[in-house]
């Protein structure tokens, strides 16, 4: 991309944020503004921000924090562009980390890993990872998803050949029609939804195949915010993880919080509530020793590792990396609440 492109892009991209806060209410006046930047379309991993936000704890803290409409954009790029102060990502972040963008890892959502590799239970053909040769996935478009799916599937004693459609979200219509073999999921949320339309799954969880345990759903923000703006990040922060922690103990006043803040997103409100009792009976918002939002080192450092030996990091030029990062670089828990 030439200097002058990335220039227009990211102009397009701070004009129609711009217009999109003007919708993200509410706002709290006098506050100091910090925007949030969403993975996806409003779910249970973004419960936190909302009860923070809607609860006044974001207020009590002297920030107006807006969350920003889910956008084509991912929100590391908005965040490592400056373009947002936070952002909610996954495993992907270490990709761009990797490439050379901005982004730091501070919280981590949820304390264990949440996805999975799902293919219907009705198939006779398809046993184990390695059954998966040759079959169709359907895919999300991001860049580790078939180096991901390829050593799950050697792993298990497979080649790793598989045909790849992206279809985004329409993956899962596709499983329930058979137009594609398997896809990946979240347990806590499409996972959740499978049961509740009562489509029988098998659902496998990637560290019984070689992939370590991971924080699926990270909070990042850049360097350069964190270094200018320190107390603002530990004072967002410590709101957040209020939020989070107000969740785990009140999960249905927080499910009716996020749907009173999403009506047009979160229309299924049988979901809403058994994705965040599934969150909660599965110690992913807070961990069994009790930790939330604690980003932990040697997942951080087993996940980069991972990643790293696959080939899945390239630089900014798309060359596999050729020495190991420093993966504690990549992380943060300074800016928490000290306990």
């Amino acid at each position: 991309m030439t200097g002058l492109t990335r220039r227009t892009t990211l102009t397009l991209i701070a004009s129609a944020l711009a217009g999109a806060v003007a919708f993200a209410a509410p706002a709290f006046a006098d506050g100091k503004k910090v925007t949030v930047a969403l993975d996806w379309t409003p779910n249970t991993n973004h419960v936190g921000l909302y009860v923070a936000r809607d609860k006044g704890f974001y207020k009590e803290a002297g920030l107006d924090v807006q969350i920003l409409p889910y956008s084509d954009t991912a929100a590391g790029t908005l965040v490592s562009n400056h373009l947002a102060d936070f952002g909610v990502a996954g495993v992907g972040f270490y990709s761009q980390h990797a490439a050379g963008a901005d982004l730091k890892a501070v919280y981590a959502v949820v304390q264990h890993e949440t996805g999975r590799l799902v293919f219907s239970a009705d198939r006779k053909d398809i046993k184990s990872p390695k059954d998966l040769d040759g079959k169709t996935y359907g895919g999300f478009g991001s860049a580790w998803e078939n180096a991901l799916i390829g050593s799950i599937i050697k792993a298990d004693g497979g080649k790793g050949d598989i045909k790849t459609v992206t279809l985004g979200t329409s993956a899962y219509e596709a499983l329930a029609n058979g137009s594609v073999d398997f896809t990946l999921e979240i347990l806590t949320w499409e996972g959740v939804q499978s049961e509740l339309l009562g489509q029988k799954l098998t659902a496998l969880k990637y560290s019984d195949y070689g992939v370590p345990e991971q924080h699926t759903t990270l909070l990042v923000s850049s360097d350069a915010y964190l270094k200018q703006d320190a107390d603002t990040a530990k004072a967002f922060l410590t709101a957040t993880r209020k939020g989070y922690a107000y969740a785990a103990d009140h999960p249905d006043e927080a499910g009716d919080l996020l749907i009173a803040a999403n009506p047009d997103a979160l229309t299924n409100k049988e979901l809403v509530h058994a994705s965040l009792k599934s969150l909660v009976e599965g110690h992913y918002l807070r961990a069994e020793n009790g930790t939330i939002g604690t980003i932990d080192p040697a997942k951080n450092s087993a996940i980069g590792d991972y990643l790293f030996a696959n080939g899945i990091l390239k630089d900014g030029n798309g060359a596999r990396l050729a020495e190991k990062p420093d993966f504690a670089s990549y992380i943060s828990n300074d800016y928490l609440p000290k306990d």
